[in-house]
């Protein structure tokens, strides 16, 4: 059964990697949630900003959906699942409202380090 309250992720950090579905190596990730807000160090270079994320519990997982957007790039729409302290996910790139031929998948664990100021 889904839980329809709103649930707060803030002050987790999760460190890991962003692959291309097949792939075993990818690009560091920090994935971190601070005032309502998700942030994705792995996309930061590449203009993502921050996204409000809206999270739900969901059996013994709680599960999220957040969209981010690069002036270059397009958007970014990410569905994950954190259960314990992992999360995995999945994010799909979309282009003028499109979707890119592409998904890229996220996995990490929650790192014992606050976020970093931004």
């Amino acid at each position: 059964m889904t839980t329809l309250q709103t649930l707060s992720l803030d002050g987790r950090q999760f460190e890991g990697v962003v692959l291309e579905p097949g792939k075993t190596t990818g690009d560091a990730e920090r994935i971190s949630f601070r005032n309502g807000q998700f942030h994705s160090s792995a996309c930061e270079p590449y203009g993502y900003g921050d996204g409000r994320y809206q999270a739900r519990q969901e059996g013994d997982a709680v599960v999220f959906e957040v969209q981010t957007d690069s002036p270059q790039y397009g958007q970014l729409r990410w569905a994950c699942r954190i259960a314990g302290d992992k999360l995995d996910g999945t994010l799909t790139m979309l282009r003028d409202g499109a979707p890119v031929n592409r998904k890229w998948v996220v996995a990490g664990e929650e790192g014992a380090t606050p976020p970093p100021t931004r």
